[in-house]
C-alpha cells in the first residue's frame, strides 16, 4: 500500500472511531436517550431512516473498497489537474462534522437557541456537501476502466450524499426545528 493510501486509511480510522465513539456517546447521554435524536422525524419513517443509515454505510465501504482496493494512488488524476490528494479533505469533511453532529446535537435539545442550531446546521451541511465533492471526484476521476468496483462506488457515494444531504441536512433539520 502506497504511503498516501496508508495516509487516507489513519485519517478514515480515526475518523471512523470519532464518529463511532459519538454514537455511544449520543445515544447513551442526554434526557430522552436515542429517541430523543429523532428531533421531528415521525416515529413511522424511523425504519425508513434507519434503512437509509445502513444503505449509506454500504455506499461509503464501496467507495473505500475502491479507493483502497482499485485505485493507485500515484496514477489518479481527477478533472486533468489533482491527484489522490484531494480525498484527504473530503473524508476530513465528512468524519470530522459527522463526530461533531450527535454532540451539537445533543447541546441544542439541552439548551436550544439560534447559535446551537446553526452549529447542527453547519456540521450537517459540511458532511452533504462533501459528500457531494465525493461524487463529483468519483465522476471526474480519468482513468481507463470503469469496472463494477468504480460503479458500485459511483453509486455507492450517490446514495451517500442523498442521505447525508438530502435526509440530514434538509429533511431531518426541518423536521426538527419545526418540532
Amino acid at each position: 500500500m502506497e504511503a498516501e493510501s496508508i495516509g487516507l486509511l489513519i485519517v478514515i480510522v480515526l475518523g471512523g472511531l470519532g464518529v463511532l465513539a459519538s454514537y455511544v456517546w449520543g445515544v447513551r447521554g442526554g434526557e430522552g436517550g436515542g429517541a430523543a435524536l429523532w428531533g421531528g422525524v415521525p416515529k413511522r419513517s424511523w425504519p425508513v431512516y434507519t434503512g437509509s443509515m445502513f444503505l449509506s454505510v454500504i455506499g461509503f465501504f464501496a467507495v473505500l473498497y475502491y479507493l483502497f482496493f482499485e485505485l493507485t494512488p500515484g496514477e489518479v488524476v481527477i478533472g486533468g489537474r489533482v491527484g489522490f490528494a484531494v480525498f484527504f479533505p473530503i473524508f476530513v469533511l465528512i468524519l470530522i462534522p459527522s463526530a461533531l453532529w450527535l454532540r451539537s446535537t445533543r447541546f441544542y435539545l439541552d439548551a436550544p437557541g439560534t447559535i446551537r442550531w446553526l452549529a447542527v446546521r453547519l456540521v450537517l451541511f459540511l458532511v452533504g456537501l462533501a459528500s457531494i465533492a465525493l461524487v463529483w471526484v468519483l465522476f471526474a476521476l480519468e482513468t481507463e476502466e470503469r469496472g463494477v468496483a468504480y460503479w458500485f462506488a459511483v453509486g455507492g457515494s450517490c446514495y451517500f450524499a442523498f442521505h447525508t444531504f438530502v435526509l440530514d441536512a434538509l429533511v431531518w433539520a426541518a423536521l426538527t426545528k419545526k418540532h
